[in-house]
């Protein structure tokens, strides 16, 4: 069956609480219009700040399948700590003598207030879904971030949820006159019973940069990567699906388009007890960092062109 998508309905965002029901679920803006909840018949949900575009939440059965620091902050006053922040247009600290040595570690699509856009019913294969789009663009900048990074852009967000995943999806659009190199991450905090018991597939025989051991490349020799220690990982070139095991059983299955890379992350307990809006510090133990993204090399966009990446998280309940 070919995928049905019907056009995107506006959300009425000038109430200060606005609802579009379907067959398919619902959206619901809060009272203060600061997030949006993307909720299914069948019990699934997902919560999306408009701060930072950030998804918040992901639940199926009342089952929460992101890990959030309980000490993170939800009010707009920083990059929240935990779900799938977005990393746009550099990822890490900027290196010093490029475009983005300005911007503050991993840009500002995470610490920026996007536009609520538009839902969209979907249904692909019988598989029901509702999806809500974002914007942000460099007409939604700040005088001081558009000195620091001084590019035309446009940023279209996309989150769908359904029955068993959550996918989320980038357009980035350069509609000026010069060109701009950029980097993109999904940084995904997948909650997880116990790290013990975890182990990461897909990666195996891929070069990889440790972050924890200077930048230096190694190439990975574990078909099967526990995570003992703390673990900082950029895979360059990753297939397209990695599967996050728990016990030796798929518990869940990260699939990305038209990305590079992938991070895996984990800063266990002696990187915990640094970060500061890390709550509880032990909760590195129910969390694991598989993100999908470009950002091993710059992405170049030339002038008037557009790119696009996504990733599919399926949850095996």
């Amino acid at each position: 069956m070919s995928a049905h998508k019907k056009k995107p309905v506006p959300l009425a965002v000038g109430r200060s609480t606005a609802q579009e029901s379907s067959s398919h679920g619902s959206i619901q803006i809060s009272d203060d219009s600061q997030s949006v909840t993307l909720s299914l018949v069948s019990g699934a949900s997902a919560k999306v700040l408009l701060y930072g575009a950030t998804v918040v939440s992901w639940k199926i059965q009342e089952r929460e399948l992101l890990w959030l620091s309980e000490a993170s902050a939800l009010d707009g006053s920083k990059a929240v700590r935990g779900g799938i922040p977005l990393v746009f247009p550099v990822f890490g600290p900027p290196p010093a003598g490029t475009a983005v040595e300005k911007l503050a570690q991993h840009g500002f699509a995470r610490t920026s207030k996007w536009n609520l856009l538009g839902r969209v019913e979907e249904e692909t294969e019988g598989d029901k879904g509702v999806r809500v789009d974002f914007g942000l663009s460099s007409d939604s900048l700040d005088d001081e971030t558009k000195a620091k990074w001084p590019y035309e852009f446009g940023l279209i967000y996309s989150v769908t949820l359904r029955e068993s995943t959550l996918e989320t999806k980038m357009v980035v659009q350069n509609p000026g006159s010069a060109a701009f190199e950029f980097n993109v991450l999904f940084h995904t905090y997948l909650r997880i019973p116990d790290v013990s018991t975890i182990g990461v597939q897909g990666l195996n025989s891929l070069t990889y940069r440790d972050k924890t051991l200077g930048g230096t490349e190694h190439q990975e020799s574990s078909d099967v990567i526990k995570i003992a220690s703390q673990t900082d990982r950029v895979y360059k070139s990753a297939p397209d699906a990695i599967t996050v095991l728990e016990d030796d059983k798929p518990l869940y299955t990260v699939t990305k388009t038209g990305l590079n890379d992938v991070v895996l992350w984990n800063p266990y307990s002696d990187g915990a007890e640094k970060i500061g809006d890390w709550e509880p510090k032990e909760g590195y133990k129910n969390m694991v960092c598989v993100e999908a993204g470009s950002v091993a090399d710059w992405q170049t966009l030339e002038q008037e062109s557009t790119w696009e990446g996504g990733v599919t998280h399926k949850a095996h309940l």
